[in-house]
């Protein structure tokens, strides 16, 4: 039994499980989906820097959603920040799900996940002709023109916003819609 529990505690300082000090046997899975319904979506704090960072073994923690809004397979949460996301309504602390995407699957206007020049952002996806051009969701530069659109890898697309209501700050109001 002493082997058994100290693999167990292995796994569990990896993070793969959890363990119950208070139940004899009390473990569980982590990132595992035992409800068909429901699917765990990896959870990071910041944006990865590509997409061998979007691995669910490096993940922060797991949100469960039903399937219906958990995206397609591979899709994960960036908690946002308010620098990074404000034009789409964002505040700090709301979980962005995005989904992987290739450019050829990517609408016009969508907002999408790159690394540029070794730093990982939020772009607005547009097409020209056959370049893409990526502007910057925050800030007034210049759009980044990628002539070759084939070699230019998405972290993914921004599909879904997640926000807790219940911690939100007294200053915000309601809109009538």
């Amino acid at each position: 039994t002493k082997t058994v529990s100290e693999h167990l505690q292995a796994l569990a300082d990896k993070g793969f499980l959890e363990r119950d000090p208070s139940r004899s046997r009390g473990v569980k899975i982590l990132g595992m989906d035992l409800n068909a319904q429901a699917v765990s979506v990896p959870c990071f704090s910041n944006l990865p820097q590509d997409r061998a960072g979007q691995r669910a073994s490096r993940a922060e923690m797991f949100l469960t959603l039903d399937r219906r809004l958990a995206g397609d397979k591979g899709a994960f949460f960036v908690q946002a920040r308010a620098e990074e996301l404000a034009p789409l309504g964002c505040v700090e602390g709301d979980y962005v799900l995005l989904e992987p995407a290739g450019v050829g699957e990517v609408s016009e206007g969508a907002v999408v996940a790159a690394n540029l020049g070794g730093r990982p952002a939020y772009f607005r996806f547009n097409r020209n002709g056959r370049s893409v051009l990526l502007q910057p969701l925050v800030g007034q530069g210049p759009p980044t023109v990628v002539e070759d659109p084939e070699g230019l890898i998405l972290l993914g697309r921004i599909t879904g916003i997640y926000r807790r209501i219940d911690h939100l700050p007294a200053s915000v109001t309601s809109v009538a819609h």
